[in-house]
């Protein structure tokens, strides 16, 4: 009898901030988010420095929860959930912890997109969703053995979701989505006619 074991499993953690607690601290992080982009005069710059459409606070503002009470509240819930990805991973932590190193606001306008790209320097990475409006991106997850599959035919287009070169995972807003930092990924053209907001974040071990 022929058997097709499961290794080297890639895991996606994905949570959703339920309630009306969590309902009204989505709605001051976005009028938050939307206050910060218009005064960050210095983020604004990078981003159109740097070729980026939009706004992200990712080389501006690096102390967002000690600014603003709402995100303060937002990283209380990103421990929790790391925490439990940490153990769904079977980390050994040892006498060190995940700690939150760097938070940042992304703005995504209609038409933005956000290049592949992996968190180098950082163990668990994540994002929060503020606002995705019908037609928003997903978030598109990228094979960690893409590069080394050489000679591999082409995956069948009705591939179970295990065995596809690329992932797309739809939020909704309130969503929590983590995965290691080094697993590629990106955002696709918005499509939307509005703003998609995120907050994005990364966990050292520390």
């Amino acid at each position: 009898m022929a058997a097709v074991d499961i290794r080297f499993a890639t895991r996606i953690y994905r949570a959703r901030l339920a309630g009306a607690r969590a309902a009204r601290l989505n709605e001051d992080l976005k009028k938050s988010a939307r206050s910060i982009a218009a005064d960050d005069a210095a983020g604004r710059q990078w981003c159109r420095d740097n070729g980026y459409n939009g706004y992200t606070s990712y080389a501006s503002l690096d102390d967002l929860p000690w600014r603003f009470p709402e995100f303060a509240d937002l990283r209380a819930h990103l421990d929790r959930h790391v925490a439990a990805f940490a153990q769904a991973l079977d980390f050994d932590l040892g006498a060190k912890r995940l700690t939150l190193d760097d938070i940042w606001i992304n703005i995504l306008p209609p038409g933005g997109v956000h290049a592949s790209h992996i968190h180098p320097h950082a163990a668990v990475s994540g994002t929060y969703y503020v606002a995705i409006p019908k037609g928003a991106s997903a978030i598109k997850f990228e094979d960690p053995r893409l590069g080394l599959m050489m000679a591999a035919p082409l995956r069948r287009r009705t591939a179970r979701a295990d065995n596809r070169s690329f992932v797309y995972l739809q939020p909704r807003e309130r969503a929590v989505i983590l995965w290691e930092s080094w697993l590629r990924h990106e955002v696709p053209r918005n499509q939307a006619s509005e703003d998609r907001i995120s907050i994005s974040f990364n966990y050292g071990w520390r």
